[in-house]
């Protein structure tokens, strides 16, 4: 029997046993996440066509163009891509990744992620945190998975293996950061396989300081490595502008070069980083620049940023200077792992600040790790700062100072509090205990007016009153004598009879004692007028 409603409208029949409701907000999840990717692909795709539009010798058609942009798409995810065109015949690989051309894909991936979370209606269906990761996840993939096969058949394929494991990495850190921060950014709960005490661990405020001092350390090295790589520009700045204006001549060429510049800006950052670390970066098999000298780069490509690379020879009191920034880095993590309470032991100052430099190397070797890669074969199959160094570097740097640095500091956050004539808190405290037991109050208050001076004057003696005489008593006057008398036609007042009024309260009371002012009177000072409070 068919079952109708108010309006003679048929019921949407119910589910069979053993058949799944379909959510929609899981499919609206799955084409968020391939929208993410195509945006992404969208974006590349136009500016690549654009330059390919406006230089005078294109090399291929539109085709070769698409084809180049789904490469830098899977680029931009640390795909490896490889270029088969070389003058050996031997197939180049291409895998240094701009920092920056990451960005992209990150972005819209967590944005994606975080539409999936949030409800815009009250009555619409918010799905699990793990469901949104899963179907945010596979639509960006599909379409990851996609573009790796339309980029076989252009001059610069990727390389499968990469792309297998780059891509979903990318995809799970940028959704994971999405869900979480949709989700509030919640810590916990901890998974109960973990032991209590191990869980206990996890929540105290030493990992939250030591997360917060191991980022600040990074920051400062990566604003130092900015500072090192922008000084060595300034200083070989004829240089640079040399190697800009020889790449070509047109316009459409340049803008391109330059574009290219800016999205290794972040790449050459983590370089002066290493670079300031000691462990340097290396310039193909063999040759590496660092602090104490730089043997001589073999036959690089011209471009802007490898000409501000150092003078070869060894090392100048100019380029040891740069050790500068991992000291800075060092009292930065310091100073960030001391906490402001005063019941935290030394010990557990000095463990949060080892924590923070674990952090920090950690961070860098990653950076690292990101910045660096292959741009040929051969001799220049090694390109980059390498990970394990930089983050071992970083480390130390930052350990040997800034552990001694978070003692010194919360040394001089807790010390005693002065007391009166340079006594400390105990010593004050116990004088005041004996002040307060012993002696009697009249010696308490003359010890008091002497410590203040003028500020507590000694009391006048109170000026002699004549004895006021006492009025005489008059008869009490009952409350109903006072009444009016009924007048007809108004409404009659009823009087309680029984209140007698006493006199005494319309005497005049006798004039109290003046005595001295406790403080002499204030001259020059302005009051304000007292404003009104907003609302809420």
């Amino acid at each position: 029997m068919t079952q109708v409603t108010e309006r003679g409208t048929p019921l949407p029949a119910a589910p069979r046993a053993g058949v799944r409701r379909r959510s929609p907000a899981a499919a609206a999840c799955v084409v968020g996440g391939a929208v993410a990717a195509g945006l992404g692909l969208g974006f590349l795709a136009v500016l690549v066509i654009v330059l390919w539009i406006s230089s005078p010798y294109p090399d291929s058609g539109p085709g070769g163009a698409l084809h180049l942009a789904a490469g830098l798409w899977l680029l931009a995810h640390g795909t490896e891509l490889v270029r088969y065109d070389t003058l050996s015949g031997i197939p180049a690989p291409v895998g240094m990744t701009p920092l920056l051309l990451v960005a992209l894909p990150v972005l819209l991936m967590r944005r994606a992620a975080r539409l999936g979370s949030a409800a815009e209606e009250d009555d619409e269906e918010v799905l699990p945190a793990a469901a949104v990761f899963s179907a945010v996840l596979c639509g960006y993939l599909a379409v990851g998975a996609l573009a790796t096969v339309y980029a076989a058949g252009g001059p610069m394929p990727a390389d499968p293996i990469s792309a297998a494991w780059h891509i979903p990495l990318v995809a799970v850190l940028a959704a994971a950061g999405g869900v979480w921060g949709a989700r509030g950014r919640p810590l916990g709960p901890l998974p109960s396989w973990l032991p209590g005490g191990a869980r206990k661990a996890f929540v105290r405020p030493r990992y939250a300081l030591a997360l917060r001092a191991g980022a600040g350390g990074s920051l400062v090295l990566l604003g130092g490595g900015a500072l090192v790589v922008g000084a060595s520009l300034a200083w070989h700045g004829a240089e640079v502008q040399a190697s800009f204006l020889s790449l070509t001549g047109v316009w459409s060429g340049r803008f391109a070069v330059l574009l290219l510049a800016l999205t290794l800006i972040p790449n050459a950052m983590v370089w002066g980083a290493a670079y300031a670390l000691g462990p340097g970066f290396a310039l193909g098999s063999g040759v590496t620049a660092t602090p104490l000298g730089f043997p001589g780069a073999p036959a690089l490509p011209r471009f802007p940023l490898l000409a501000a690379l150092p003078a070869e020879g060894p090392g100048t009191p100019l380029t040891w200077a740069a050790a500068g920034v991992p000291v800075v880095a060092g009292l930065a993590v310091g100073w960030f792992a001391v906490r402001r309470a005063r019941e935290v032991s030394y010990g557990e100052t000095a463990l949060t600040a080892a924590l923070g430099a674990v952090v920090c190397g950690l961070t860098m070797a990653g950076l690292a790790a990101a910045s660096a890669g292959p741009l040929g074969s051969r001799r220049l199959s090694e390109f980059g700062p390498m990970w394990w160094t930089t983050g071992v570097a970083a480390f130390a740097w930052t350990a040997v100072l800034a552990v001694p640095v978070a003692v010194a500091v919360h040394a001089w956050r807790t010390r005693p509090a002065i007391g009166p004539e340079g006594l400390d808190a105990d010593e004050a405290g116990a004088v005041d205990d004996r002040w307060h037991d012993s002696g009697v109050r009249e010696i308490r208050w003359a010890a008091l007016r002497k410590a203040a001076g003028a500020l507590v004057p000694e009391m006048a003696a109170p000026v002699p009153v004549a004895p006021v005489p006492e009025p005489v008593a008059a008869p009490a006057v009952p409350v109903a004598a006072l009444a009016a008398p009924a007048v007809p036609g108004r409404r009659a007042v009823t009087v309680v009879s029984g209140l007698d009024l006493d006199p005494g309260l319309l005497a005049p009371k006798p004039a109290e004692p003046v005595s001295a002012p406790l403080a002499p009177p204030v001259v020059g000072a302005r009051v304000l007028a007292r404003r009104k409070p907003p609302p809420e």
